[in-house]
């Protein structure tokens, strides 16, 4: 018979191990001495340590799960309480049992983390609904449009909620982002409409004004032209691709007449001469009402060079391009002058844009109190978060600051 502190073996072969509830069997060895047997089974146990060694590592250095290290903890406490090696099974037993009491406090600190992450996504997530329902009711049909296909990228990076939180958040989100698309798109079909009506319009007056064109009764039909350009002007523009091409053959219209007229009255051309010299003398006059520093002056001004210039009557063909273009480059600075005035002045345009820096200033003000509250309580992840956040909303104001500028605010 042989034995050691922790095992022996008898007579028969059999090998015993010794634990605290009393020797156990641990087998039958009839292939050698009892010494080998001892050694055999001190191998086996020396296996289980170094199992037991590897598993404490992974647990403690990678991102085992807790169901898999729970199923190699029970496999391993199988083997030891099966009673198939001789050691210290007891000692191994504790090691199996702070094992299991490691993985149950890291199951608690995942559930905990990812109950904060939660929080966090269904904070995010509630941010951007607000956003976009707010931008839903904007008429920054560009900016506000790739804000929101911005959104929806951000909102594609966080983590899902629960169903029935996710579906409702998207579903408030989704509204916002039809509800923008439909006054979006009832706006541009509004100025098609608008459009449309112009174009219409403008056909029937080139029809009359190409009617006209072979004209031999100077004095009157001038003066329908003149009314025709008139009505011209107060129709608005039509699309784009009906523009030009219905301009070019209302212009080409009067031209042929007047040429015929011009070709008529070919002993008035030195008339016409002096009268290209009037009226480049009234270009440099109206070109010095540029730029533009009292609207109403300016404008009155060029209603009088305009009104002297009419008078004038008809310069050279060849000249009139060049002369009338100088003209109507003035005129040009004249309405964008008009426009800028009106962008400025226009109470509604400006009362939105007051509302949204004063939003956006009481956003950026909260999230700073937030921060410091964030950082006084040592919470500096959620006052990292709010100030990443604080960022977007300061770029924000910073643009509808530079917005409200326009307007003198």
């Amino acid at each position: 018979m042989s034995s050691d502190p922790w095992g022996r073996v008898d007579e028969t072969g059999t090998v015993y191990v010794r634990t605290a509830e009393g020797e156990q069997v641990v087998g039958s060895w009839q292939a050698g001495s009892p010494e080998e047997a001892l050694a055999y089974f001190e191998r086996k146990y020396e296996g289980l340590v170094v199992e037991i060694g590897l598993l404490e590592r992974r647990v403690k250095t990678t991102d085992l799960s807790a169901k898999d290290a729970t199923a190699a903890i029970e496999h391993l406490r199988q083997q030891v309480d099966e009673h198939h090696a001789v050691g210290d099974l007891a000692a191994l037993g504790k090691r199996l049992d702070a094992l299991v009491a490691t993985v149950d406090s890291r199951r608690e600190e995942r559930k905990v983390q990812k109950a904060k992450q939660t929080d966090e996504a269904r904070q995010a997530k509630e941010a951007l609904v607000v956003e976009a329902e707010e931008l839903a009711q904007s008429e920054q049909w560009r900016s506000a449009g790739e804000r929101l296909r911005a959104l929806v990228d951000t909102w594609k990076g966080l983590p899902r909620l629960d169903r029935k939180s996710d579906d409702e958040l998207w579903h408030r989100f989704s509204h916002a982002r039809s509800a923008f698309s439909k006054r979006r798109k009832a706006h541009f079909a509004s100025l098609d409409a608008q459009r449309e009506d112009a174009r219409k319009v403008k056909e029937r007056l080139v029809a009359e004004a190409e009617s006209l064109s072979g004209s031999t009764d100077w004095g009157t039909t001038a003066a329908r032209y003149r009314d025709l350009m008139t009505e011209w002007k107060a129709a608005g523009r039509a699309q784009r691709e009906s523009e030009d091409d219905l301009w070019n053959r209302f212009r080409g219209a009067q031209d042929v007449f007047f040429a015929a007229r011009s070709g008529v009255f070919a002993e008035r051309d030195a008339e016409q001469g002096e009268n290209l010299k009037l009226k480049e003398e009234l270009a440099v006059e109206a070109e010095k009402l540029v730029p533009v520093t009292d609207l109403k002056a300016a404008r009155a001004a060029f209603r009088t060079v305009n009104e002297r210039w009419e008078a004038i009557g008809h310069v050279p063909r060849d000249a009139r391009p060049k002369v009338e273009a100088r003209l109507h480059a003035v005129e040009r600075a004249l309405q964008e002058a008009e426009e800028s005035e009106w962008r400025r002045t226009n109470p509604e345009a400006r009362a939105r844009a007051e509302g949204l820096t004063g939003q956006l200033q009481a956003a950026v003000d909260k999230l700073r109190t937030q921060i410091d509250t964030a950082r006084a309580s040592g919470n500096n992840a959620r006052a990292d978060k709010l100030s990443r956040e604080l960022e977007g909303r300061q770029a924000l104001l910073d643009q509808a600051l530079k917005g409200l500028e326009e307007f003198g605010g």
